[in-house]
């Protein structure tokens, strides 16, 4: 049986290393090398058999742990890239990239997954089956874990968990619940052609940029009159750009934006009902409308059953009262794809403390954790996967 108590002591200060380390080497979407050198160095110091795993993304790595009993298969995952922020934190071991921070709190989630990888394999003796440990690249620009699955990442699994830091919740307590826990998440881009000319003429133009006016502030009737007001849905207009200087009529405009909801029918019904309405809107201003919507992951929605064996492996780490309901939320998270294909669980780890200054929201440039939680976290990789296999 694992000894809990002697395990935190014995490997939070790897945890905290690992931590401190992949924080001040933080690599963006799709140029995690040196990071996914770093992990492999550790799983091969520890004993674990890896391969690179990804179609297009080769840096993506997939460990594989057997215990000595045959048995079913969980995969447990990590993201592992970083933000194009600059970091204002102060910490001693703050980014060494200029530009680039772990503002989204993946250095934690990479350094709790080393941590359970090195005790599940110090601990194969004591499991009955395989886990998998999955190191995901590109997880922020959303096409990571489906580079992964495609390249073989869940071949052979029975069940997958994970779990993100979340600043909101304090340190030392973690969200499991079944259901719905993050929206999907979509992208769209609305180009309007219309015909420029001199601003002093615009009876000889077809003026792009009232379209795109219009369209943006009408866009939002989509969520308030085309989805019902029981169902959660947002749609965000990031950016509208139109002409290029002061005197001249715009002949083209764009907006760009994101939808985020977490039922498939709201899904389609904002998707067709943007392009529907780009085409009218463009027409009733004498221009044409082209709308480009990018699918980028579906919704998170936890499995009841495995979500009930990592609470239950939550509650022997961090006692009953570890346990905190956190609201869904509509950020997105492509670990989704993995949950569509295999029963699974995602969980909010707390990471809040205003002691230690750990109380900026995510994707912000002061954004950091309460380290002392998080072998915590780790624990929680390592017992949602040695009950899941041994029950």
């Amino acid at each position: 049986m694992l000894d809990i108590e002697k395990l935190k002591t014995e490997y939070e200060p790897y945890v905290i290393r690992m931590r401190r380390y992949f924080h001040a080497h933080p690599e963006l979407s799709g140029k995690e090398l040196k990071t996914s050198a770093a992990i492999r160095a550790e799983l091969d110091a520890d004993g674990i058999e890896w391969r690179s795993c990804g179609k297009s993304l080769p840096q993506g790595t997939l460990g594989t742990i057997k215990g000595d009993l045959p048995g079913k298969t969980i995969l447990l995952r990590s993201d592992i890239d970083a933000l194009p922020i600059t970091e204002a934190t102060g910490l001693p071991f703050a980014s060494e990239n200029p530009g680039v921070m772990h503002a989204c709190g993946h250095d934690n989630h990479i350094a709790m997954l080393l941590t359970a990888a090195k005790i599940l394999a110090a601990n194969r003796h004591e499991l009955r089956g395989t886990v998998k440990v999955l190191f995901q690249p590109s997880e922020e620009v959303g096409i990571g874990a489906l580079d992964m699955i495609e390249d073989g990442a869940l071949e052979g699994v029975d069940a997958a968990f994970g779990m993100h830091v979340w600043p909101e919740l304090a340190s030392g307590r973690v969200s499991l619940e079944p259901g719905p826990r993050m929206a999907s998440t979509d992208r769209f881009r609305i180009d309007i052609q219309g015909k420029g000319g001199h601003a002093a003429a615009p009876h000889l133009c077809v003026d792009a940029t009232p379209a795109a006016a219009f369209l943006a502030v009408n866009l939002q009737t989509l969520v308030s009159r085309s989805i019902s007001p029981a169902s959660s849905a947002v749609l965000t207009i990031g950016s509208l750009h139109s002409g290029s200087r002061w005197n001249v009529t715009s002949g083209s405009a764009y907006l760009e934006g994101t939808v985020r909801c977490f039922e498939e029918e709201t899904r389609k019904t904002i998707r067709e009902g943007m392009k529907r309405m780009a085409d009218r809107v463009a027409a009733a201003h004498g221009c044409t409308a082209e709308t480009t919507y990018t699918w980028l992951s579906d919704a998170v929605i936890n499995d009841p059953a495995i979500t009930a064996v990592a609470a239950g492996a939550a509650a022997e780490v961090l006692g009953p009262d570890g346990l905190a309901s956190v609201p869904p939320t509509l950020v997105g998270e492509d670990f989704a794809v993995i949950m569509h294909r295999v029963p699974s669980a995602f969980g909010f780890f707390g990471i809040r403390n205003e002691a230690v200054k750990a109380a900026f929201p995510l994707h912000t440039d002061r954004c950091t954790s309460d380290e002392s939680g998080l072998i915590g976290g780790a624990l929680i990789f390592v017992k949602t996967a040695y009950n899941f296999l041994n029950r």
